[in-house]
């Protein structure tokens, strides 16, 4: 069983501002001029609602817009553009809530990149290249902020190794061979040094940066096909979540038991894509997929009975990616084709 001190009604409901009886309910959408993949709420007091949303083009050209939403006045503000070099797989903010260090951003493409936010500007601050041991650089497809030590990132890459970067000294830690195939995501856990990765061999597996002699095979999925996606539960250790390709379901592990998942959610009627945790609230999840909905999941319950989402949410084409706000607990936004939707839970 999840904890939780604040559990909300268990019946589902929907969240269309259409459909939904709760009339504080609110939805706000920007366009962008491309299409969106990659896009993160900004962790800085000082910028409520600050969002950066990369293009999802296929060349090398790409940008980064950094916008701004303005609810009373139900509108977006562009702040500024940014030029990228390939779609950004993932884009994030430093993950400081309390504004006390810079406010930075970063992006993953071919390099890991990292930018400074202030006064409606965005400048670069550094590329990191994942090249120590070749000519060849793979592809970044995900990277992790580590929230206990704010000076590092790790990143995943289609060569099969994670990269642990000190963004001080702006160089490389360690570069670990994590999986037999390609990486396809990273996440820091709830200390400095223990991360996880998932890859195109089906494993969820788990790290510790003061012993890399040997991992923990925490899952392996059915037919070893690609697991695509993971998230760390952000308020208990014990919890990830994980997708596989092409499936219809959520995988929920608990690593105090590995080898055997602790859940499967399944109410999508598509492919899942995405995967976000609550900031603030143990127990509730969200997931996201080619069926054009958001459902958020309450596991407060013996997960083994949890059948039905908690909330619904139906957006106008599939949804391609998502994340809750941790600045803003009550929004989640979600991506789907060239618009980034903004929803009050």
């Amino acid at each position: 069983m999840i904890n939780n001190s604040q559990r909300s009604s268990g019946d589902s409901r929907d969240l269309n501002t259409e459909n939904n009886t709760n009339s504080s309910s609110e939805v706000y959408s920007y366009v962008a001029p491309w299409f969106v993949y990659a896009f993160n709420f900004c962790c800085n007091p000082q910028y409520p609602f600050l969002l950066g949303l990369g293009s999802f083009i296929e060349d090398t050209n790409n940008e980064i817009q950094i916008v701004q939403l303005n609810p009373e006045e139900n509108k977006f503000d562009l702040k500024t553009t940014i030029q990228h070099a390939y779609s950004p797989t993932k884009i994030m903010w430093v993950p400081d809530t309390e504004g006390k260090h810079p406010n930075l951003m970063a992006s993953s493409s071919d390099h890991l990149r990292l930018w400074k936010y202030e006064e409606n500007q965005a400048t670069m601050v550094s590329t990191l290249i994942n090249n120590r041991h070749s000519d060849y650089c793979g592809p970044l497809t995900s990277f992790d902020w580590n929230q206990h030590d704010l000076s590092m990132i790790g990143t995943a890459s289609i060569d099969s190794t994670c990269t642990i970067w000190d963004l001080e000294k702006q160089a490389m830690k360690k570069q670990i061979l994590t999986h037999t195939k390609e990486v396809n995501d990273i996440a820091f856990g709830h200390d400095p040094f223990t991360f996880a990765s998932v890859g195109a061999d089906g494993s969820v597996r788990k790290f510790d940066l003061r012993s890399l002699e040997q991992c923990t095979i925490l899952f392996e999925s059915q037919g070893y096909n690609p697991l695509l996606r993971l998230a760390w539960n952000k308020m208990d250790p014990n919890f990830i979540a994980t997708i596989m390709m092409d499936s219809l379901s959520v995988t929920i592990i608990d690593i105090r038991s590995p080898g055997m998942p602790i859940a499967e959610l399944h109410s999508h009627q598509n492919f899942v894509n995405t995967i976000s945790w609550s900031p603030n609230q143990s127990c509730y999840v969200c997931t996201a997929g080619d069926d054009r909905q958001a459902l958020i999941w309450d596991l407060q319950r013996n997960l083994g009975e949890v059948r039905e989402p908690m909330m619904v949410y139906v957006s106008e084409a599939e949804i391609v990616n998502l994340n809750w706000s941790a600045l803003q607990p009550n929004w989640v936004g979600i991506a789907f084709n060239k618009t980034l939707q903004l929803l009050k839970l």
